[in-house]
Protein backbone atom coordinates (compact mmCIF):
# COMPACT_ATOMS: atom_id res chain seq x y z
CA UNK A 1 0.00 0.00 0.00
CA UNK A 2 0.95 3.60 -1.05
CA UNK A 3 1.50 5.17 2.86
CA UNK A 4 0.47 8.23 4.06
CA UNK A 5 3.56 11.16 4.94
CA UNK A 6 4.60 9.96 8.34
CA UNK A 7 4.15 12.96 10.95
CA UNK A 8 4.42 11.51 14.55
CA UNK A 9 3.55 14.84 16.59
CA UNK A 10 6.56 16.90 17.55
CA UNK A 11 8.98 14.47 15.65
CA UNK A 12 9.37 16.31 12.10
CA UNK A 13 12.50 15.66 10.39
CA UNK A 14 12.48 18.86 7.34
CA UNK A 15 14.74 17.21 5.53
CA UNK A 16 13.28 13.84 5.14
CA UNK A 17 12.56 12.55 2.26
CA UNK A 18 9.15 11.88 1.70
CA UNK A 19 8.46 9.43 -0.80
CA UNK A 20 4.88 7.80 -0.22
CA UNK A 21 4.22 8.30 -4.02
CA UNK A 22 6.75 5.69 -4.79
CA UNK A 23 8.27 8.84 -7.11
CA UNK A 24 11.01 10.65 -5.00
CA UNK A 25 12.10 14.70 -6.54
CA UNK A 26 8.81 14.54 -8.35
CA UNK A 27 8.36 17.97 -7.90
CA UNK A 28 6.81 20.69 -10.60
CA UNK A 29 6.89 24.03 -12.01
CA UNK A 30 4.93 26.45 -13.51
CA UNK A 31 6.38 27.40 -17.00
CA UNK A 32 4.10 29.72 -18.16
CA UNK A 33 0.78 32.05 -16.71
CA UNK A 34 -2.53 30.84 -17.50
CA UNK A 35 -2.03 26.85 -16.66
CA UNK A 36 -5.20 25.64 -14.89
CA UNK A 37 -5.79 21.75 -15.66
CA UNK A 38 -3.87 19.28 -13.68
CA UNK A 39 -3.21 15.75 -13.76
CA UNK A 40 -1.60 14.57 -11.06
CA UNK A 41 -0.77 12.39 -8.59
CA UNK A 42 -0.21 8.63 -8.40
CA UNK A 43 -0.86 7.45 -4.81
CA UNK A 44 -4.03 10.02 -3.54
CA UNK A 45 -7.22 7.71 -4.48
CA UNK A 46 -6.82 4.45 -2.59
CA UNK A 47 -9.08 1.77 -2.40
CA UNK A 48 -9.00 -0.27 1.00
CA UNK A 49 -6.18 -1.96 0.38
CA UNK A 50 -4.54 0.22 -2.33
CA UNK A 51 -5.11 2.36 -4.96
CA UNK A 52 -4.61 5.45 -6.80
CA UNK A 53 -5.76 9.93 -9.99
CA UNK A 54 -5.48 12.81 -12.50
CA UNK A 55 -4.90 16.81 -11.47
CA UNK A 56 -2.50 19.39 -11.84
CA UNK A 57 -2.91 22.82 -10.66
CA UNK A 58 -0.42 25.14 -10.66
CA UNK A 59 0.55 28.13 -7.73
CA UNK A 60 2.35 31.68 -7.59
CA UNK A 61 4.72 29.73 -5.35
CA UNK A 62 6.92 27.14 -7.17
CA UNK A 63 9.76 25.05 -6.70
CA UNK A 64 11.69 23.93 -10.08
CA UNK A 65 12.45 20.48 -10.36
CA UNK A 66 16.37 19.17 -10.13
CA UNK A 67 18.47 16.15 -10.37
CA UNK A 68 16.78 14.42 -12.83
CA UNK A 69 17.31 10.44 -13.12
CA UNK A 70 16.06 10.98 -16.41
CA UNK A 71 17.22 10.58 -19.60
CA UNK A 72 14.44 12.62 -22.08
CA UNK A 73 14.04 15.72 -19.19
CA UNK A 74 17.90 16.04 -19.39
CA UNK A 75 17.92 16.98 -22.36
CA UNK A 76 19.22 20.16 -23.23
CA UNK A 77 15.73 21.16 -24.56
CA UNK A 78 14.20 20.94 -21.61
CA UNK A 79 16.47 23.26 -19.50
CA UNK A 80 13.91 26.31 -20.05
CA UNK A 81 10.35 26.86 -21.69
CA UNK A 82 9.40 30.08 -22.31
CA UNK A 83 5.45 31.62 -22.05
CA UNK A 84 4.99 31.59 -26.03
CA UNK A 85 6.18 28.14 -25.99
CA UNK A 86 4.00 25.69 -28.59
CA UNK A 87 4.18 22.65 -29.92
CA UNK A 88 1.82 21.18 -32.61
CA UNK A 89 1.28 18.04 -34.34
CA UNK A 90 -1.13 17.65 -37.37
CA UNK A 91 -2.33 15.36 -39.28
CA UNK A 92 -2.10 15.50 -42.93
CA UNK A 93 -2.90 12.38 -45.12
CA UNK A 94 -2.40 10.34 -42.17
CA UNK A 95 1.04 11.30 -40.95
CA UNK A 96 2.13 13.23 -38.39
CA UNK A 97 3.73 16.16 -38.64
CA UNK A 98 5.87 17.89 -35.70
CA UNK A 99 7.30 20.96 -34.28
CA UNK A 100 8.62 19.56 -31.18
CA UNK A 101 12.63 20.11 -31.80
CA UNK A 102 12.43 21.81 -28.40
CA UNK A 103 10.86 19.15 -26.56
CA UNK A 104 12.32 15.77 -26.28
CA UNK A 105 9.78 14.57 -24.18
CA UNK A 106 6.88 15.40 -26.67
CA UNK A 107 9.02 13.99 -29.79
CA UNK A 108 9.26 10.69 -27.68
CA UNK A 109 5.55 10.79 -27.68
CA UNK A 110 4.54 12.28 -31.63
CA UNK A 111 7.50 10.12 -33.08
CA UNK A 112 6.17 7.86 -35.40
CA UNK A 113 9.55 5.41 -35.73
CA UNK A 114 8.47 4.36 -32.03
CA UNK A 115 5.02 2.23 -31.71
CA UNK A 116 2.46 3.25 -29.93
CA UNK A 117 1.53 0.42 -27.23
CA UNK A 118 -2.17 -0.28 -25.94
CA UNK A 119 -3.67 -0.13 -22.45
CA UNK A 120 -3.38 -3.69 -21.84
CA UNK A 121 -7.22 -4.44 -20.67
CA UNK A 122 -8.35 -0.78 -21.30
CA UNK A 123 -7.27 -1.14 -25.06
CA UNK A 124 -10.50 0.83 -26.29
CA UNK A 125 -9.29 3.76 -24.22
CA UNK A 126 -6.02 4.09 -26.62
CA UNK A 127 -5.54 7.26 -28.12
CA UNK A 128 -4.73 7.87 -31.39
CA UNK A 129 -1.86 9.99 -31.65
CA UNK A 130 -2.97 11.31 -35.26
CA UNK A 131 -5.90 13.09 -33.33
CA UNK A 132 -3.96 14.81 -30.91
CA UNK A 133 -2.61 18.25 -30.89
CA UNK A 134 -0.49 19.33 -28.31
CA UNK A 135 -0.02 22.46 -27.35
CA UNK A 136 2.32 24.55 -24.18
CA UNK A 137 3.81 22.74 -21.70
CA UNK A 138 2.87 24.54 -18.69
CA UNK A 139 4.66 22.08 -15.45
CA UNK A 140 7.42 19.75 -15.39
CA UNK A 141 9.43 17.83 -13.19
CA UNK A 142 11.68 14.87 -12.84
CA UNK A 143 9.64 12.69 -14.44
CA UNK A 144 7.13 14.30 -16.50
CA UNK A 145 5.42 17.52 -17.96
CA UNK A 146 2.12 18.74 -18.45
CA UNK A 147 0.78 20.23 -21.36
CA UNK A 148 -2.19 21.68 -22.45
CA UNK A 149 -3.24 20.35 -26.08
CA UNK A 150 -6.67 19.35 -28.06
CA UNK A 151 -7.80 15.72 -29.15
CA UNK A 152 -10.32 15.46 -31.98
CA UNK A 153 -11.17 18.94 -31.51
CA UNK A 154 -11.59 18.74 -27.80
CA UNK A 155 -9.60 20.65 -25.12
CA UNK A 156 -7.48 18.54 -23.30
CA UNK A 157 -5.01 18.34 -20.00
CA UNK A 158 -2.00 15.77 -21.51
CA UNK A 159 0.58 14.58 -19.02
CA UNK A 160 3.10 12.55 -20.47
CA UNK A 161 5.44 10.84 -17.85
CA UNK A 162 8.74 9.35 -18.30
CA UNK A 163 9.78 5.83 -18.10
CA UNK A 164 13.18 6.15 -16.01
CA UNK A 165 16.30 4.75 -17.89
CA UNK A 166 18.65 3.86 -15.44
CA UNK A 167 16.23 2.51 -12.55
CA UNK A 168 14.60 -0.62 -13.42
CA UNK A 169 12.68 -1.22 -9.86
CA UNK A 170 11.20 2.55 -10.39
CA UNK A 171 10.20 2.15 -13.78
CA UNK A 172 8.80 -0.89 -12.82
CA UNK A 173 7.08 0.39 -9.74
CA UNK A 174 5.48 3.74 -12.46
CA UNK A 175 4.50 1.24 -15.01
CA UNK A 176 2.19 -0.65 -12.15
CA UNK A 177 1.19 2.86 -11.10
CA UNK A 178 0.38 4.44 -14.61
CA UNK A 179 -2.03 1.02 -15.08
CA UNK A 180 -3.37 1.65 -11.92
CA UNK A 181 -4.55 5.08 -12.69
CA UNK A 182 -5.79 4.11 -16.42
CA UNK A 183 -8.06 1.67 -14.56
CA UNK A 184 -9.34 3.85 -12.14
CA UNK A 185 -10.22 6.74 -14.41
CA UNK A 186 -11.35 4.62 -17.03
CA UNK A 187 -13.90 3.44 -14.59
CA UNK A 188 -15.01 6.47 -12.77
CA UNK A 189 -17.82 8.02 -14.25
CA UNK A 190 -19.56 11.36 -13.05
CA UNK A 191 -20.73 14.34 -13.14
CA UNK A 192 -18.33 16.18 -10.88
CA UNK A 193 -15.36 14.32 -11.73
CA UNK A 194 -12.70 15.03 -14.21
CA UNK A 195 -13.54 12.86 -17.70
CA UNK A 196 -10.63 10.68 -18.97
CA UNK A 197 -10.04 10.54 -22.19
CA UNK A 198 -7.66 7.99 -23.05
CA UNK A 199 -3.79 7.07 -23.07
CA UNK A 200 -1.36 5.33 -24.42
CA UNK A 201 2.24 3.81 -24.07
CA UNK A 202 5.61 4.48 -25.62
CA UNK A 203 9.13 2.51 -25.23
CA UNK A 204 10.27 5.90 -23.33
CA UNK A 205 7.12 7.32 -22.45
CA UNK A 206 3.17 7.10 -20.54
CA UNK A 207 0.80 9.39 -21.52
CA UNK A 208 -2.37 9.91 -20.01
CA UNK A 209 -5.31 12.53 -21.21
CA UNK A 210 -7.85 14.08 -19.71
CA UNK A 211 -10.56 16.86 -20.15
CA UNK A 212 -9.15 20.47 -19.96
CA UNK A 213 -11.16 22.51 -17.12
CA UNK A 214 -10.72 26.06 -18.67
CA UNK A 215 -11.61 27.66 -15.23
CA UNK A 216 -8.84 26.39 -13.48
CA UNK A 217 -8.87 25.09 -9.87
CA UNK A 218 -10.55 26.64 -7.25
CA UNK A 219 -7.55 27.57 -5.26
CA UNK A 220 -6.52 29.67 -8.47
CA UNK A 221 -9.54 31.26 -8.36
CA UNK A 222 -9.75 31.96 -5.12
CA UNK A 223 -6.29 33.54 -5.38
CA UNK A 224 -7.54 35.62 -8.21
CA UNK A 225 -10.59 36.95 -5.68
CA UNK A 226 -7.80 38.01 -3.00
CA UNK A 227 -9.31 36.65 -0.37
CA UNK A 228 -12.86 37.77 -1.40
CA UNK A 229 -15.16 35.14 -0.46
CA UNK A 230 -17.46 33.91 -3.15
CA UNK A 231 -20.92 34.41 -3.36
CA UNK A 232 -22.85 32.27 -1.09
CA UNK A 233 -25.39 30.69 -3.27
CA UNK A 234 -22.29 29.98 -5.65
CA UNK A 235 -19.91 28.99 -2.46
CA UNK A 236 -22.90 26.20 -1.76
CA UNK A 237 -23.48 25.06 -5.08
CA UNK A 238 -19.85 24.32 -5.68
CA UNK A 239 -19.39 22.50 -2.38
CA UNK A 240 -22.34 20.29 -3.28
CA UNK A 241 -20.73 19.12 -6.57
CA UNK A 242 -17.64 18.14 -4.51
CA UNK A 243 -19.59 16.29 -2.05
CA UNK A 244 -21.82 14.70 -4.79
CA UNK A 245 -18.90 13.74 -6.58
CA UNK A 246 -16.94 12.11 -3.29
CA UNK A 247 -20.00 10.68 -2.28
CA UNK A 248 -19.90 8.37 -5.20
CA UNK A 249 -16.14 7.98 -5.35
CA UNK A 250 -16.70 6.65 -1.39
CA UNK A 251 -19.47 4.46 -2.78
CA UNK A 252 -16.98 2.47 -4.84
CA UNK A 253 -15.11 2.13 -1.48
CA UNK A 254 -12.44 4.35 -2.62
CA UNK A 255 -10.21 7.16 -0.59
CA UNK A 256 -9.08 10.23 -2.53
CA UNK A 257 -6.79 11.22 -0.02
CA UNK A 258 -5.83 14.38 -1.72
CA UNK A 259 -8.82 16.33 -1.75
CA UNK A 260 -8.16 20.19 -1.28
CA UNK A 261 -8.69 23.29 -3.44
CA UNK A 262 -5.75 22.21 -5.84
CA UNK A 263 -7.43 19.09 -6.81
CA UNK A 264 -11.02 20.58 -7.55
CA UNK A 265 -11.64 21.97 -11.52
CA UNK A 266 -13.65 24.51 -12.09
CA UNK A 267 -15.68 24.11 -15.41
CA UNK A 268 -17.24 26.38 -18.59
CA UNK A 269 -20.55 26.67 -16.54
CA UNK A 270 -18.63 26.76 -12.89
CA UNK A 271 -19.50 23.13 -12.20
CA UNK A 272 -16.67 21.49 -9.89
CA UNK A 273 -14.62 18.26 -11.18
CA UNK A 274 -12.71 16.43 -8.66
CA UNK A 275 -9.22 15.35 -10.33
CA UNK A 276 -6.24 13.60 -8.86
CA UNK A 277 -7.47 10.07 -9.33
CA UNK A 278 -4.09 8.79 -10.04
CA UNK A 279 -1.58 6.78 -8.31
CA UNK A 280 1.54 9.20 -10.01
CA UNK A 281 1.71 12.57 -8.55
CA UNK A 282 2.24 15.13 -10.73
CA UNK A 283 2.31 18.33 -8.61
CA UNK A 284 3.87 22.04 -8.49
CA UNK A 285 5.77 22.13 -5.13
CA UNK A 286 4.82 25.26 -3.60
CA UNK A 287 5.76 24.80 0.07
CA UNK A 288 9.86 24.94 -0.55
CA UNK A 289 9.67 21.33 0.69
CA UNK A 290 8.14 17.62 -0.29
CA UNK A 291 5.33 17.43 -2.87
CA UNK A 292 2.95 16.41 0.56
CA UNK A 293 3.25 19.52 2.62
CA UNK A 294 1.36 21.75 0.64
CA UNK A 295 -1.55 18.94 1.27
CA UNK A 296 -0.97 19.36 5.44
CA UNK A 297 -3.25 22.52 5.62
CA UNK A 298 -6.19 20.15 4.17
CA UNK A 299 -5.33 16.23 5.98
CA UNK A 300 -6.71 14.93 8.63
CA UNK A 301 -4.89 14.21 11.79
CA UNK A 302 -4.62 10.35 11.97
CA UNK A 303 -3.46 10.97 7.99
CA UNK A 304 -0.25 13.34 9.47
CA UNK A 305 0.29 10.75 12.19
CA UNK A 306 0.71 8.21 10.03
CA UNK A 307 -1.65 6.35 12.01
CA UNK A 308 -4.67 3.63 10.72
CA UNK A 309 -7.37 6.35 8.72
CA UNK A 310 -10.47 5.18 6.80
CA UNK A 311 -12.81 7.50 4.06
CA UNK A 312 -13.29 9.57 6.96
CA UNK A 313 -9.90 11.32 6.09
CA UNK A 314 -11.48 12.92 2.76
CA UNK A 315 -14.35 14.21 5.25
CA UNK A 316 -12.09 15.93 7.30
CA UNK A 317 -10.16 17.67 4.20
CA UNK A 318 -13.72 18.44 2.75
CA UNK A 319 -14.60 20.87 5.72
CA UNK A 320 -11.47 22.32 4.99
CA UNK A 321 -12.42 23.16 1.57
CA UNK A 322 -15.84 24.55 2.43
CA UNK A 323 -14.05 26.57 5.08
CA UNK A 324 -11.87 27.96 1.62
CA UNK A 325 -15.31 28.49 -0.23
CA UNK A 326 -16.60 30.67 2.29
CA UNK A 327 -13.83 32.81 3.08
CA UNK A 328 -11.64 32.69 0.46
CA UNK A 329 -8.65 32.24 2.29
CA UNK A 330 -6.28 29.92 2.58
CA UNK A 331 -6.45 27.37 5.42
CA UNK A 332 -3.92 28.35 8.73
CA UNK A 333 -2.34 31.45 5.85
CA UNK A 334 -0.05 32.67 8.85
CA UNK A 335 1.24 29.24 9.01
CA UNK A 336 3.69 27.44 7.29
CA UNK A 337 2.29 24.18 6.22
CA UNK A 338 4.23 22.25 8.63
CA UNK A 339 3.17 24.81 11.77
CA UNK A 340 -0.63 24.17 10.19
CA UNK A 341 0.38 20.59 10.73
CA UNK A 342 1.42 21.11 14.39
CA UNK A 343 -1.60 22.91 15.43
CA UNK A 344 -3.68 20.23 14.20
CA UNK A 345 -2.47 17.57 15.25
CA UNK A 346 -1.22 18.93 18.73
CA UNK A 347 -3.24 21.49 19.40
CA UNK A 348 -6.47 21.01 18.24
CA UNK A 349 -6.36 23.76 16.10
CA UNK A 350 -9.08 24.16 13.12
CA UNK A 351 -10.22 27.87 11.00
CA UNK A 352 -11.66 30.34 12.18
CA UNK A 353 -15.65 30.30 11.15
CA UNK A 354 -16.42 33.78 10.29
CA UNK A 355 -19.07 35.09 13.10
CA UNK A 356 -21.58 35.92 10.05
CA UNK A 357 -21.37 32.41 8.68
CA UNK A 358 -24.65 30.52 8.09
CA UNK A 359 -25.06 28.70 11.42
CA UNK A 360 -25.63 25.21 8.63
CA UNK A 361 -23.02 25.39 7.15
CA UNK A 362 -20.86 26.28 10.31
CA UNK A 363 -21.93 23.16 11.87
CA UNK A 364 -20.80 21.20 8.78
CA UNK A 365 -17.43 22.44 8.75
CA UNK A 366 -17.28 21.74 12.58
CA UNK A 367 -18.86 18.15 12.09
CA UNK A 368 -16.81 17.27 8.85
CA UNK A 369 -13.25 18.43 10.98
CA UNK A 370 -13.81 16.71 14.24
CA UNK A 371 -10.91 15.23 15.61
CA UNK A 372 -12.53 11.97 15.71
CA UNK A 373 -13.14 10.38 12.94
CA UNK A 374 -16.00 8.15 13.76
CA UNK A 375 -17.84 11.68 14.35
CA UNK A 376 -17.74 12.96 11.29
CA UNK A 377 -21.05 12.32 9.00
CA UNK A 378 -20.82 10.59 5.77
CA UNK A 379 -20.87 12.52 2.07
CA UNK A 380 -24.23 10.91 1.56
CA UNK A 381 -25.27 13.04 4.83
CA UNK A 382 -22.82 16.06 4.06
CA UNK A 383 -24.85 16.26 0.76
CA UNK A 384 -28.62 16.42 2.78
CA UNK A 385 -27.25 18.79 5.29
CA UNK A 386 -25.71 21.27 1.86
CA UNK A 387 -28.72 20.87 0.22
CA UNK A 388 -31.08 22.00 3.39
CA UNK A 389 -28.15 24.89 3.31
CA UNK A 390 -29.20 25.82 -0.32
CA UNK A 391 -32.76 25.92 0.33
CA UNK A 392 -31.91 28.25 2.85
CA UNK A 393 -30.23 30.75 1.17
CA UNK A 394 -32.67 30.81 -1.69
CA UNK A 395 -35.30 31.75 0.97
CA UNK A 396 -33.34 34.19 2.38
CA UNK A 397 -32.73 35.61 -0.48
CA UNK A 398 -36.38 35.59 -2.12
CA UNK A 399 -37.56 37.10 1.46
CA UNK A 400 -34.46 39.78 0.95
CA UNK A 401 -36.08 40.35 -2.56
CA UNK A 402 -39.67 40.47 -0.99
CA UNK A 403 -38.56 42.76 1.59
CA UNK A 404 -37.07 45.26 -1.27
CA UNK A 405 -39.82 45.10 -3.10
CA UNK A 406 -42.39 46.12 -0.24
CA UNK A 407 -40.07 48.77 0.90
CA UNK A 408 -40.18 50.53 -2.25
CA UNK A 409 -42.53 53.48 -2.84
CA UNK A 410 -45.85 52.36 -4.78
CA UNK A 411 -46.09 54.57 -8.23
CA UNK A 412 -49.01 55.19 -10.28
CA UNK A 413 -49.04 55.92 -14.34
Amino acid sequence: MLEAPKFGGLNIDLNENHDHYGLSQNFYHKLGEGSNMSIDSYGSLQMSNGGGSVAMSTDNSSVGSNDSHTRILNHQGLKRVHNNYSVAASVNKGKTSHGLSDDALAKALMDPRFPTNGLENYDEWTIDLRKLNMGPAFAQGAFGKLYKGTYNGEDVAIKLLERPENDLERAHLMEQQFQQEVMMLANLKHPNIVRFIGGCRKPMVWCVVTEYAKGGSVRQFLNKRQNRSVPLKLAVKQALDVARGMEYVHGLNLIHRDLKSDNLLIAADKSIKIADFGVARIEVQTEGMTPETGTYRWMAPEMIQHRPYTQKVDVYSFGIVLWELITGMLPFQNMTAVQAAFAVVNKGVRPTIPSDCLPVLGEIMTRCWDANPDNRPPFSQVVRMLEAAETEILTIVRKARFRCCISQPMTTD
